[in-house]
């Protein structure tokens, strides 16, 4: 293990060393967090340069594959469970045995989920800069939404909570240092680097899926309520005009995908429901997050990345904490008054529900083991339970309109699963 280790720095380092003959300064914007979300406009050369070093590190990860696991995961006993006769699915499986329709077309007409996220969807923390950009490039899972791992020691996952009800697929989107995006430029050379695609390229890869879900969660935007680093220094000690420009953009481009997503699921032949959930309680996180501060006084080996964390977040510094409350707050409203008016937009449709949640943001993350022992800024596998929990307690009324009646566990997704694949 520990020469895998090694083997993963080494290979992350030569894959960083590629692109030598980028501008030195660029280097230290690796780190994800502080990425601009769409490139700014550079000239032929360098676009060449840093296509020519896209290819190099590509090259050098051939075998990250290897090492990575599906964003997708399928219930493991899906077979078992639609052989019984009494489950929804017990017809497909007739098909099946018949050889009227494969293994693969089996497993589309289950009930599929998708997540759209950024860091905190996801296994995600910061460390050294080859093992930060190893991760961003292949880890997948163990996070409070896709852990498949049956173990008491690993995140209790939406998607194994999910399982009691029906078998299912479900694929997370989410990516390191996404953002709420206006969708019309290009992600930047470091973007592009590790891999991070915004809500907009999220969005992108489910309207373009071949198999559309008909559960979307979405809980993204943390990265937008840096804004410290989006407000000139003159203006920060009163920054409230500034963060009412900020939230109108940010409810603009969220809508502008929420009508992208929602103008997909009419066009299907089956019902889809979205939620929406409100961004993290960022007045709970700074209460752990001053405890690991203190723990940290009392010994430096402890959270070693805890103040590298303010160079990627200005915000996060001491100072700019109580704005950024106010903001996530500010942008909470934003959202749930656009799900109210997207809601309006579509009440002739039957097909497609919208809600808005507050469970992740009201989630309690206050304690300092919640969230990560190196950064003090990602959940820890503590920390992901609770979301977990928190985000399942708020699915009922979305399985409902579904199909799904959360009393029977072997409840499934009404017959739109099969419809799904006559497209």
């Amino acid at each position: 293990m520990k020469q895998c280790v090694q083997c993963r720095d080494v290979i992350a380092t030569a894959a960083l060393a590629a692109i030598f003959f980028l501008p030195v300064r660029s280097l230290s914007a690796v780190d994800y967090a502080a990425l601009a979300p769409e490139a700014p406009s550079s000239s032929v050369a360098t676009k060449i340069r840093e296509q020519l070093a896209l290819d190099a590190v590509d090259v050098l990860f051939l075998f990250d594959h290897m090492f990575t696991k599906s964003a997708t995961g399928v219930s493991a006993n899906y077979l078992e469970r639609v052989a019984d006769p009494t489950s929804r699915f017990h017809i497909d499986y007739l098909e099946y045995k018949k050889r009227r329709i494969g293994r693969a077309q089996l497993v589309t007409r289950l009930p599929h989920v998708a997540m759209i996220g950024d860091s905190l969807s996801k296994h995600a923390y910061i460390s050294s800069i080859p093992s930060t950009f190893w991760r961003a490039r292949t880890e997948r899972r163990r996070d409070w939404f896709l852990d498949t791992d049956p173990s008491s020691t690993s995140v209790y996952s939406v998607f194994e909570r999910l399982e009691k009800l029906t078998p299912l697929v479900a694929t997370e989107y989410s990516g390191l240092a996404a953002m709420v995006d206006a969708g019309t430029g290009k992600a930047n050379f470091f973007r592009r680097l590790v891999r991070t695609r915004n809500f907009s390229e999220q969005v992108d890869q489910i309207v373009n899926a071949k198999r559309h879900p008909d559960l979307v969660l979405i809980w993204i935007g943390h990265n937008n309520v840096d804004w410290a680093a989006e407000t000139p220094v003159n203006e920060r000690d009163h920054p409230e005009k500034r963060l009412q420009q900020l939230a109108t953009k940010f409810r603009a481009d969220y809508t502008r995908q929420m009508r992208r997503l929602i103008s997909c699921a009419q066009n299907d032949n089956h019902k889809v429901a979205i939620v929406v959930f409100g961004l993290v309680n960022f007045e709970a996180f700074f209460k752990a997050r001053e405890a690991t501060e203190a723990l940290r006084a009392k010994d430096r080996h402890l959270y070693r990345y805890l103040e590298v964390d303010y160079q990627h977040f200005l915000s996060m510094r001491p100072e700019y904490r109580a704005n950024m409350v106010r903001f996530a707050l500010m942008m909470n409203r934003e959202l749930a008054a656009m799900v109210d008016d997207l809601n309006k937009e579509i009440s002739h449709s039957s097909k497609v529900q919208v809600r808005y949640s507050a469970a992740l943001a009201r989630a309690d993350i206050s304690r300092a083991e919640l969230i990560h022992a190196m950064d003090a800024w990602h959940p820890s596998v503590k920390g992901h339970n609770v979301l977990a929990q928190a985000a399942f307690s708020a699915l009922p009324p979305s399985l409902e309109f579904l199909g799904i009646n959360s009393r029977k566990s072997n409840s499934s997704f009404s017959e739109f699963g099969r419809q799904s694949t006559a497209r």
